[in-house]
Protein backbone atom coordinates (compact mmCIF):
# COMPACT_ATOMS: atom_id res chain seq x y z
CA UNK A 1 0.00 0.00 0.00
CA UNK A 2 2.71 2.54 0.62
CA UNK A 3 4.20 1.88 -2.96
CA UNK A 4 0.98 2.84 -4.29
CA UNK A 5 0.82 5.68 -2.67
CA UNK A 6 4.22 7.06 -3.11
CA UNK A 7 3.18 6.22 -7.21
CA UNK A 8 0.24 8.08 -7.02
CA UNK A 9 2.15 11.37 -5.21
CA UNK A 10 4.89 11.37 -7.47
CA UNK A 11 2.60 11.55 -10.62
CA UNK A 12 2.71 14.98 -12.27
CA UNK A 13 -0.68 15.84 -12.25
CA UNK A 14 -0.59 15.55 -8.30
CA UNK A 15 1.61 17.64 -7.70
CA UNK A 16 0.29 20.03 -10.79
CA UNK A 17 -2.85 20.03 -8.80
CA UNK A 18 -1.09 21.08 -5.40
CA UNK A 19 1.06 23.63 -7.14
CA UNK A 20 -2.34 24.77 -8.09
CA UNK A 21 -4.26 25.00 -4.91
CA UNK A 22 -1.64 26.92 -3.29
CA UNK A 23 -1.21 29.36 -5.98
CA UNK A 24 -5.27 29.45 -5.91
CA UNK A 25 -5.14 30.06 -2.07
CA UNK A 26 -2.28 33.16 -2.81
CA UNK A 27 -4.57 34.38 -5.87
CA UNK A 28 -7.37 34.72 -3.51
CA UNK A 29 -5.71 36.81 -1.11
CA UNK A 30 -5.01 39.39 -3.56
CA UNK A 31 -8.35 39.20 -5.08
CA UNK A 32 -9.61 39.72 -1.93
CA UNK A 33 -7.42 42.83 -1.25
CA UNK A 34 -8.62 44.39 -4.55
CA UNK A 35 -12.07 44.25 -3.63
CA UNK A 36 -11.93 45.09 -0.22
CA UNK A 37 -9.10 47.89 -0.25
CA UNK A 38 -9.22 49.51 -3.32
CA UNK A 39 -12.66 48.41 -5.41
CA UNK A 40 -15.41 48.79 -2.38
CA UNK A 41 -14.67 52.45 -0.94
CA UNK A 42 -15.90 53.38 -4.65
CA UNK A 43 -18.80 51.52 -4.07
CA UNK A 44 -19.26 53.21 -0.82
CA UNK A 45 -18.78 56.55 -2.63
CA UNK A 46 -21.72 55.67 -5.01
CA UNK A 47 -24.00 54.00 -2.30
CA UNK A 48 -23.69 57.09 -0.05
CA UNK A 49 -22.12 54.86 2.34
CA UNK A 50 -24.57 52.60 2.85
CA UNK A 51 -24.15 49.38 5.32
CA UNK A 52 -26.06 46.63 3.91
CA UNK A 53 -24.40 44.44 6.43
CA UNK A 54 -26.70 46.18 9.15
CA UNK A 55 -29.89 45.49 6.99
CA UNK A 56 -31.96 42.64 8.96
CA UNK A 57 -35.04 42.14 10.00
CA UNK A 58 -35.47 40.32 13.53
CA UNK A 59 -38.02 37.67 13.34
CA UNK A 60 -38.94 36.92 16.85
CA UNK A 61 -39.79 41.19 17.19
CA UNK A 62 -37.59 42.28 19.15
CA UNK A 63 -35.27 45.26 18.23
CA UNK A 64 -31.33 45.09 17.72
CA UNK A 65 -29.53 48.33 17.10
CA UNK A 66 -26.95 45.92 14.50
CA UNK A 67 -26.66 42.35 13.45
CA UNK A 68 -23.61 41.39 15.65
CA UNK A 69 -26.02 42.69 18.61
CA UNK A 70 -28.79 40.02 17.72
CA UNK A 71 -26.79 37.34 16.60
CA UNK A 72 -25.07 37.41 19.93
CA UNK A 73 -28.43 37.52 21.66
CA UNK A 74 -29.18 34.59 19.49
CA UNK A 75 -32.13 35.86 18.29
CA UNK A 76 -33.77 34.99 14.49
CA UNK A 77 -32.84 37.39 12.05
CA UNK A 78 -33.50 37.66 8.15
CA UNK A 79 -30.21 38.88 7.33
CA UNK A 80 -30.95 40.30 3.87
CA UNK A 81 -28.07 42.29 3.96
CA UNK A 82 -25.06 40.58 4.48
CA UNK A 83 -26.64 38.47 1.12
CA UNK A 84 -27.12 41.66 -0.88
CA UNK A 85 -23.13 42.18 0.31
CA UNK A 86 -22.24 39.09 -0.66
CA UNK A 87 -23.73 39.94 -4.19
CA UNK A 88 -22.06 42.88 -4.73
CA UNK A 89 -18.62 41.31 -3.11
CA UNK A 90 -19.29 38.16 -6.03
CA UNK A 91 -20.01 40.39 -8.80
CA UNK A 92 -16.64 42.58 -8.44
CA UNK A 93 -14.70 39.84 -7.51
CA UNK A 94 -16.11 37.99 -10.83
CA UNK A 95 -15.09 41.50 -12.85
CA UNK A 96 -11.68 41.42 -11.42
CA UNK A 97 -11.00 37.75 -11.95
CA UNK A 98 -12.44 38.47 -15.71
CA UNK A 99 -10.15 41.12 -15.96
CA UNK A 100 -7.01 39.29 -14.76
CA UNK A 101 -7.66 36.06 -16.86
CA UNK A 102 -8.37 38.72 -20.03
CA UNK A 103 -4.66 40.13 -18.90
CA UNK A 104 -2.71 36.33 -19.02
CA UNK A 105 -4.63 35.63 -21.73
CA UNK A 106 -3.58 38.88 -23.77
CA UNK A 107 0.26 38.16 -22.50
CA UNK A 108 -0.07 34.50 -23.29
CA UNK A 109 -1.27 35.86 -27.06
CA UNK A 110 1.40 38.22 -27.20
CA UNK A 111 4.30 35.71 -26.36
CA UNK A 112 3.04 33.00 -29.16
CA UNK A 113 3.03 35.96 -31.76
CA UNK A 114 6.54 36.52 -30.57
CA UNK A 115 7.62 32.67 -30.76
CA UNK A 116 5.81 31.92 -33.93
CA UNK A 117 7.43 35.13 -35.73
CA UNK A 118 11.13 34.28 -34.26
CA UNK A 119 10.17 30.06 -35.77
CA UNK A 120 12.10 29.82 -38.93
CA UNK A 121 9.92 29.29 -41.78
CA UNK A 122 10.19 25.69 -42.46
CA UNK A 123 11.90 25.26 -46.34
CA UNK A 124 9.52 25.36 -49.42
CA UNK A 125 9.14 21.74 -50.68
CA UNK A 126 8.59 21.04 -54.57
CA UNK A 127 4.98 22.20 -55.82
CA UNK A 128 2.07 19.54 -56.22
CA UNK A 129 3.04 20.20 -60.55
CA UNK A 130 6.31 19.46 -59.57
CA UNK A 131 5.57 16.22 -58.09
CA UNK A 132 3.34 15.23 -60.31
CA UNK A 133 5.28 15.92 -63.24
CA UNK A 134 8.44 13.85 -61.57
CA UNK A 135 6.12 11.11 -61.17
CA UNK A 136 4.86 11.49 -64.94
CA UNK A 137 8.61 10.92 -65.88
CA UNK A 138 9.19 8.08 -63.67
CA UNK A 139 6.00 6.37 -65.04
CA UNK A 140 7.25 7.06 -68.88
CA UNK A 141 10.75 5.72 -68.08
CA UNK A 142 9.47 2.74 -66.83
CA UNK A 143 6.78 2.05 -69.42
CA UNK A 144 9.63 2.40 -71.93
CA UNK A 145 12.45 0.21 -70.26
Amino acid sequence: MLQEFKKFIAKGNVMDMAVGIIIGAAFTAIVQSVVKDLINPFVGLFTGGVDFENLFVEMDGSEYTSLVEAREAGAAVFAYGSFINAVINFVIIAFVVFLLVKAVNRAKESAAKEEEAAAPAAPAGPTQEELLADIRDLLARNNQG
